[in-house]
């Protein structure tokens, strides 16, 4: 598969000339970074967590080099952060919509394939968590403090997309497994249809066999009368 595709150098330059009327724009430069760097890439967390430590680490450069009077670099951390996570609500809603066709094509939580997406739709924040904090390991010490600070901030509220990731996966386990229920409960019905129509075969060929015999004994009586 394809490499991140965004471009690192822009982003870099957007977070080291960004002003503090700027920094709001910063979420949805990050947003679109992120979005391209997941592009054209497996969604395992592997890639996930690659692709959001790229973006990370090139806001943490450009954050670290800016130099304007009145900049707030826990602020711009924050709105990279944000962006980051803005870009995972999407890739959740591509997972929701991969795990629903798999499930009208009959998947269930058997099949490997639902169990791994869903396994990592349950670990999508963590992945996240792990990607920043190798981030802000390689941030410098005047960042370093920036960023622990918006590591804790994030692990006490936790992150949209963890949320939603989570809410899906779980979401998507109740709807199979109700899809089972029904499918037991349908064969029930079809059992139960079936040995209806068995008991009511048995009775006509009862009733066939009844009326074969009654119209047998005038028969018999009749040979004996001669």
């Amino acid at each position: 598969m394809a490499k991140p595709l965004f471009d690192q150098d822009a982003l870099i330059s957007a977070f080291q000339n960004a002003t503090a009327r700027q920094s709001a724009q910063l979420r949805k430069t990050v947003q679109d970074a992120t979005l391209a760097a997941l592009q054209g890439r497996e969604m395992t967390l592997k890639n996930v967590r690659s692709a959001l430590k790229s973006v990370a680490e090139a806001a943490s450069v450009g954050a670290s080099r800016n130099a304007n009077p009145g900049i707030d670099p826990e602020a711009m951390l924050d709105k990279a952060v944000a962006g980051m996570d803005d870009a995972l609500l999407k890739a959740v809603d591509a997972h929701r919509a991969a795990l629903a066709q798999l499930a009208a094509h009959g998947a269930d939580l058997r099949d490997k394939h639902m169990k791994k997406a869903l396994d990592d739709l349950e670990h999508f924040e963590d992945s996240m968590f792990a990607a920043l904090k190798k981030a802000a390991a390689g941030a410098g010490a005047p960042l370093g403090e920036a960023w622990s600070q918006v590591m804790q901030k994030m692990q006490a509220g936790g992150t949209a997309s963890g949320a939603q990731a989570a809410a899906t996966a779980e979401q998507m386990i109740d709807q199979m497994q109700s899809a089972v229920r029904t499918g037991r409960a349908a064969g029930l019905r079809a059992a139960q249809a079936l040995a209806e129509s068995y008991s009511a075969m048995v009775s006509g060929v009862l009733i066939g066999m009844s009326q074969a015999v009654q119209d047998a004994a005038p028969a018999r009586k009749s040979s004996k009368a001669r």
